[in-house]
């Protein structure tokens, strides 16, 4: 199995653990979200313009609810910077200020 895959499996398995609770919470197709933007959110690897089918997704999640609850163990293989730059580019910033995991929207430079 390559890195990639087992990167993006520990990405879903994460994912799936921590979108339980913010799914009751926050509105959303995280499934989608893991599905489709995971390999645009992950640590290694350059940053990429996500596919479109990433983006649609992007737009039914309530980022400002989101954010509050992600973790670190979510950090480890999510790069907080990749996720801001992909809901820019999806056409979903957020606010200037919000603190998104242990990251803030203007700490991003993309």
């Amino acid at each position: 199995m390559t890195t990639y895959k087992v990167v993006l499996m520990v990405c879903l398995a994460l994912f799936w653990a921590e979108t339980a609770m913010v799914s009751a919470q926050c509105r959303g197709d995280f499934q989608g979200l893991v599905q489709q933007c995971a390999r645009y959110v992950q640590k290694n690897g350059p940053t990429q313009n996500p596919s479109q089918q990433c983006c649609d997704v992007v737009k039914t999640v309530d980022f400002p609810c989101v954010c509050p609850h992600i973790t670190a163990d979510v950090e480890r293989v999510v790069s907080m910077e990749k996720a801001v730059f992909v809901a820019r580019f999806c056409g979903k910033p957020l606010a200037h200020g919000t603190r998104c995991g242990s990251k803030y929207a203007w700490d991003v430079v993309h």
